[in-house]
């Protein structure tokens, strides 16, 4: 009878430890290319900014790649006006730094002060008197010694000068400077591509949306076509929602501002109402820059009460009665997952993940709502 070779079964590695191998190197390639990744999602964000006007442009009979040129010029436009007026707020503002270095020392001395008096009084309050005198006995004593120590001890021999070697452990200024310079080229540099982006992005939206439904076949095309619009109405509405709702209150805090004659205004007003936008964390964001301008003016509580409150009124009615209207009806996501993606992506990105967050969340429920064996994931992320 002929030997029959045992059949030695093929080990599959377990689907719990591949994904957690593919989710490190995912993760691990996130971090490495943040800048690269960074710079795509914001070109992104703007096109979708811009992608209105190119329209309006179109139903003028503009080609779309001339519309999307002259959208990008107009735009760039904007952007260097805005930032020539905030380069003299931003000098103006440099100028007044020593009063407002001035100011916040006397700031500071007023609260050590106030804080030493209401020490004492707590101590004398709740100490009796003969243990107060006994420390105070003490503590003239420890003192007394410790002067007759002094005077009693002979003075080091000072070593010779030749053999002094002082070693500073310093950090070498001209590497700290290298590393400086290096990490701020690379930002400039990425931030270079950002207005090529949005412009193939505008002109080139139509034929990426056909190069990518051909590389499906089937009803697989369905799919990626619902998909494609599923992630484009998501990231549009909630772009270009905060988009507006961050206009809206910068022109009602710059408003504001200049009523009760806060310094700089129209550099504070834009601050306050874009920061007041990023979630959780927006409302004691968006009172930070109203507040430090008016240190140098005012000088009660209740100017900086009326400030604080009036910019809580404003982040409220933005983001209870105009955000879900314009944005919450589009991204559905639970509180849980807005949190969890939150921690995740300002932990991997630094604040810009902060901003990105919701926006590569909502996209990823979007893909799981239209692909079928991915539906489940999308119910788990939604709310």
């Amino acid at each position: 009878m002929a030997l029959l070779n045992p059949v030695v079964p093929i080990r599959r590695p377990k689907s719990f430890s591949s994904m957690v191998v593919a989710l490190s190197l995912t993760i691990g390639l996130l971090y490495v290319g943040r800048l690269f990744l960074v710079t795509l999602l914001l070109s992104i964000m703007v096109a979708f900014i811009l992608e209105p006007a190119v329209q309006a442009f179109m139903r003028l009979k503009v080609p779309r790649g001339l519309a999307s040129f002259f959208v990008c010029a107009i735009a760039l436009l904007l952007l260097y006006l805005a930032g020539l007026g905030m380069y003299t707020q931003i000098a103006g503002f440099i100028e007044d730094l020593p009063s407002y270095s001035q100011r916040i020392n006397e700031l500071v001395d007023n609260a050590s002060l106030k804080l030493e008096q209401t020490e004492r009084s707590t101590y004398e309050l709740f100490v009796p008197k003969r243990i107060r005198d006994r420390d105070a006995q003490a503590q003239t004593a420890v003192e007394a010694a410790r002067s007759r120590k002094k005077r009693s001890a002979e003075p080091p021999m000072p070593p010779p000068v030749q053999e002094v070697r002082i070693k500073q452990d310093r950090p070498p200024i001209l590497q700290t400077a290298l590393d400086s310079l290096r990490s701020f080229y690379e930002v400039l540099l990425m931030a270079s591509f950002v207005p090529f982006l949005v412009y193939f992005m505008l002109s080139w939206s139509d034929h990426l949306r056909r190069a990518y439904l051909q590389l499906f076949t089937g009803p697989d095309r369905q799919v990626a076509g619902k998909t494609w619009e599923g992630i484009a109405t998501m990231a549009r509405a909630y772009v270009v929602g905060n988009f507006i709702l961050g206009v809206c209150l910068s022109i009602l805090s710059a408003l504001f501002f200049y009523y009760v004659k806060l310094p700089y205004w129209a550099l504070v007003g834009p601050l306050s109402g874009f920061l007041s936008l990023i979630p959780y964390v927006g409302l004691p964001l968006a009172m930070i820059p109203p507040i430090f301008a008016g240190l140098p003016v005012y000088t009660s509580l209740a100017q900086y009460l009326v400030i604080a409150m009036t910019v809580a009124f404003l982040h409220l009615f933005a983001l209870n009665l105009l955000y879900p209207k314009m944005v919450g009806a589009r991204v559905h996501l639970n509180p849980l997952v807005v949190t969890v993606a939150l921690m995740f992506w300002a932990t991997l990105w630094g604040g810009v993940g902060l901003i990105l967050a919701i926006p590569i969340t909502a996209g990823l429920k979007a893909v799981c709502d239209n692909v079928a064996h991915l539906q489940p994931y999308g119910k788990l992320l939604g709310d």
